[in-house]
């Protein structure tokens, strides 16, 4: 009875686990992160594109290809106030706290928003502007943005499929790299160690005695099992 009480107790912690696990790392799925700003703040995406100084939620809400898309929400997560493109982002050295990057602007404008990384992440999240508004700040930061048309950033439905490019301020097209880092190069792999196959050693006796030997180890098991159960009864 003692064996079958601790077999009960131990399904009920596993049980317990299981469901306490998916919560713990709900947060880092999609990344929610609280945000305050001071002052207004330029976004790009679907929605409004400029949030006044006040807090904020961020959420991923879908990473399973090579661009991601974000929504921002107001402070208790009623109104998503706009849907956001981003793609994957590399940073060499991750930190403990969130980090939100901006794009200097001419002086009494709204600073714009650039880059989102979650704590502990080295990805984070370059957002796409739409082509106009992507080209505007290449000129007045003189850095190339990213962008995409700006029929496909008008609708959340378009987002993970519109092309991503990247403008430079003379509005010729660059490299996405000379805007994102890209991750660090794996190192090559070792080439594969030859080995010659071995001789195959003589048989030199039956398997016959192995065979006795594993049935007598199984009987005195059975033995010991029944004896154990009509102790514990």
């Amino acid at each position: 009875m003692k064996l079958f009480k601790g077999l009960g107790i131990g399904l009920c912690l596993a049980v317990l686990c299981a469901l306490v696990v998916p919560r713990a790392s709900a947060d880092d799925w999609n990344r929610k992160t609280t945000i305050t700003f001071s002052g207004p703040v330029e976004v790009p995406g679907v929605g409004l594109h400029t949030l006044p100084a006040g807090t904020y939620v961020f959420k991923v809400l879908d990473s399973q290809s090579d661009r991601h898309i974000v929504q921002i929400f107001n402070q208790d997560e009623t109104q998503v106030l706009t849907t956001v493109l981003a793609i994957p982002n590399y940073r060499l050295k991750t930190t403990d706290k969130t980090t939100i990057t901006f794009r200097e602007r001419p002086a009494g404008q709204p600073e714009a928003l650039r880059a989102w990384f979650y704590p502990g992440h080295a990805w984070g999240e370059e957002f796409v502007y739409s082509k106009s508004r992507a080209l505007e700040i290449a000129k007045e930061t003189n850095e190339p943005v990213l962008e995409t048309s700006d029929e496909m950033a008008a609708a959340p439905e378009t987002l993970k499929t519109a092309p991503i490019e990247a403008v430079a301020p003379t509005g010729e097209s660059v490299e996405l790299a000379t805007v994102v880092e890209p991750p660090p190069a794996e190192p090559a792999a070792a080439a594969p160690v030859m080995v010659a196959a071995a001789d195959p050693l003589p048989k030199t006796a039956s398997p016959l005695p192995l065979i006795a030997l594993f049935g007598l180890l199984t009987i005195g098991a059975g033995f010991a099992l029944s004896a154990f159960s009509k102790r514990s009864i």
